[in-house]
């Protein structure tokens, strides 16, 4: 009989639909399994820097809400400004196991300021897990730099000749290495680019005096602040910062362009199962909720997110921090070699 008979004909007909069904239920069940072995959380820097101190946090708390057995191991990947740590987790397995607190420079300057692009897509490559921390950038200079006042400091940086000064940065084409080339660009002249590792030794430079100033993240340059070994001169973002509400602006102090800050941002790769992704979701926003947690983050420089912060409001977040500095690299033309 043509088309066989139709009991034969609906078993064909289910037949993809049940293949589908089983793919799926290996994946589904590791979901629900996760996490069952340490989750690695990777920096693209080396210890002791901004990204470094939030992640370690984050090793810390999060696993009290993943469950009883859940660990969470930090894995410093530094180089390229953290570009390398991202083009390495994009090619790692989607299943939760392997994520990364990724951060301004990597996420969003780099891709948009990159000659010919990074080897990511900063939205389409990974699954974004929420936002960790937004604090401003700080201009920082040694403590023999010239001018007593924020405003007299970046009066001498505007007026020096060019290439008098040089400036360290964590790394060639990172956000901090941006802005510099930015303040280069807003005050007519050009300073010598040191780039280093890690927030910490480009402020290590600035403290011996191999550099005379750079772009810190705040985390980064809070201890030599507090202890006054480096003198903060702005902040770069649209906000002063609680601990330090002494340093103005950049617009305060006549310099527009500047209000964009900095952020730090939980990511995995493109993929990761929904439940999984709620998964670390939920804990890293009960982590954040943690009064003890929010004040150890303020105290080292960082600042929590105030607004939504679930799946969806850290992918528009992602979306519109890219199209910002998309924007500012068109305005400016500053593009950077990686």
């Amino acid at each position: 009989m043509p088309g066989g008979s139709p009991m034969r004909r609906r078993l064909a007909l289910s037949l993809p639909s049940l293949l589908a069904v089983a793919t799926l239920l290996p994946r589904a069940a590791r979901a629900a399994a996760f996490p069952d072995h340490p989750i690695t959380l990777v920096t693209g820097y080396a210890p002791g820097g901004s990204t470094d101190i939030a992640a370690r946090i984050l090793a810390d708390r999060m696993p009290l809400h993943l469950g009883p057995e859940a660990r969470m191991l930090v894995d410093n990947r530094p180089g390229a400004a953290g570009v390398i740590a991202t083009e390495w987790l994009k090619r790692q397995p989607a299943d939760g196991h392997t994520i990364m607190v990724t951060e301004t420079g990597a996420a969003a300057a780099a891709p948009a300021a990159y000659i010919g692009g990074t080897r990511y897509d900063p939205i389409a490559d990974f699954t974004h897990l929420g936002i960790v921390s937004t604090p401003p950038g700080v201009l920082v200079v040694t403590e023999r730099f010239p001018g007593r006042t924020p405003a007299e400091a970046l009066q001498a940086l505007r007026s020096a000749p060019p290439e008098r000064l040089t400036y360290a940065s964590s790394g060639v084409g990172g956000v901090l290495h941006l802005r510099a080339e930015m303040l280069a660009r807003a005050f007519g002249t050009r300073y010598v680019h040191v780039p280093y590792r890690s927030g910490a030794q480009m402020l290590q430079a600035i403290l011996t005096g191999e550099a005379q100033f750079g772009v810190a993240a705040l985390a980064s340059a809070t201890p030599l602040l507090r202890e006054g070994k480096v003198r903060g001169v702005a902040m770069v973002g649209d906000r002063r910062f609680p601990l330090y509400p002494e340093i103005p602006t950049l617009g305060e102090l006549g310099v527009p362009g500047f209000d964009n800050g900095g952020f730090f941002l939980l990511i995995g790769p493109a993929g990761l199962p929904l439940p999984v992704a709620e998964a670390l979701n939920g804990a890293l926003r009960a982590t954040l909720a943690d009064p003890l947690v929010r004040d150890r983050l303020l105290t080292a420089g960082h600042e929590p997110p105030a607004g939504p912060n679930d799946l969806a409001a850290a992918r528009a977040f992602m979306q519109r921090e890219l199209a910002a500095y998309q924007d500012i690299v068109e305005q400016t033309g500053i593009r950077l070699q990686p």
